[in-house]
């Protein structure tokens, strides 16, 4: 019986698929604390190299984005932009004062080093508040779908616990296993080592 359990650890295939899922969930837990905690704590106000992650919070970009997505936005200059892209803003005016709103956008008008620019959400009927180039916070470049997944899973508290709790309490347990058997493994060698010198 020892010797097929020694065989079992000793299998090569084993451990790296052990390996690769103890990898995956770690990765996975890390992403979802790390996503969670910068949404929840910072208020989207870290930005990392000019990049700045922002979670969908309404359908106004339906069906482009959905509630939940998690967008990656970069810092970019003003120049850079043209209609058609999609930014994100802090709103001054009207319902969307004191928001962070992502929007498509509709028209650019330039006065010398002045940018004014209107946006609108894909499934809204009316344009947004006109804004000036100081209230974008960036131009979205990706829509993260692990992410996204994560996110979405997360607004179940249930799911939410499910996924964090279970990964953490499964590395837990791998770690507190390889910790045994390294105890037995230093009981074997111990007691095979006073066995030779018995003989």
């Amino acid at each position: 019986m020892k010797e097929k359990i020694q065989k079992i650890r000793n299998n090569k295939i084993l451990k790296i698929i052990s390996n690769i899922i103890y990898t995956i969930l770690f990765i996975s837990v890390v992403l979802m604390l790390v996503i969670v905690i910068m949404q929840r704590t910072s208020n989207n106000e870290i930005a990392f190299g000019g990049y700045r992650i922002f979670v969908v919070a309404t359908e106004s970009m339906v069906p482009k984005y959905q509630v939940g997505d998690v967008l990656l936005a970069k810092e970019v200059n003003p120049e850079e932009l043209k209609v058609g892209d999609d930014i994100v803003y802090n709103g001054k005016e009207g319902s969307f004062k004191g928001k962070i709103v992502t929007h498509q956008i509709v028209a650019i008008n330039k006065e010398e080093e002045n940018f004014r620019i209107t946006t609108k959400g894909l499934a809204n009927t009316a344009e947004d508040p006109e804004i000036t180039q100081e209230q974008i916070i960036g131009k979205v470049i990706y829509k993260i779908k692990l992410l996204s997944i994560f996110q979405k899973a997360a607004s179940n508290n249930y799911i939410f616990f499910f996924i964090i709790f279970v990964p953490i309490a499964l590395i837990t347990f791998r770690q507190m296993r390889n910790a045994i058997y390294s105890e037995e493994d230093e009981e074997e060698d111990n007691n095979d080592k006073e066995d030779d010198n018995k003989n």
